[in-house]
């Protein structure tokens, strides 16, 4: 089993800054792509940002420019940085991690962490 850990959620004001974390432990045999979910009330849940094992990037229409995905494979910890936060950034805000075993991809998700904008 792996187990992921988030943190870095909070209140904000529109227009500041937060960074979250996703630290994973446990079977690691080798992380392959890396993300951050998110789910707004009575919304269906979107992925926001990715990254792949090569570091390759990708992200939402509505946060390009604003938020920055990151992964120090080391520590086995993917980041995200969001900028110029707005009111409709406002969800828990999950982090999602493929372990690959052999030739099977596994999902692990973290218990999310509450990000909320206010105006």
């Amino acid at each position: 089993q792996v187990q992921l850990v988030e943190s870095g959620g909070g209140l904000v004001q529109a227009g500041g800054s937060l960074r979250l974390s996703c630290a994973a432990s446990g079977r690691i045999f080798s992380i392959n792509s890396m993300g951050w979910y998110r789910q707004a009330p009575g919304k269906q849940r979107e992925l926001v940002a990715g990254i792949s094992s090569d570091g390759s990037t990708s992200y939402v229409d509505s946060v390009k420019g604003r938020f920055t995905i990151s992964r120090d494979n080391a520590k086995n910890t993917v980041y995200l940085q969001m900028n110029s936060l707005q009111p409709e950034d406002t969800a828990v805000y999950y982090c999602k991690v493929v372990n690959k075993v052999l030739l099977r991809l596994d999902d692990y998700w973290g218990q999310g962490t509450q990000v909320t904008v206010s105006s």
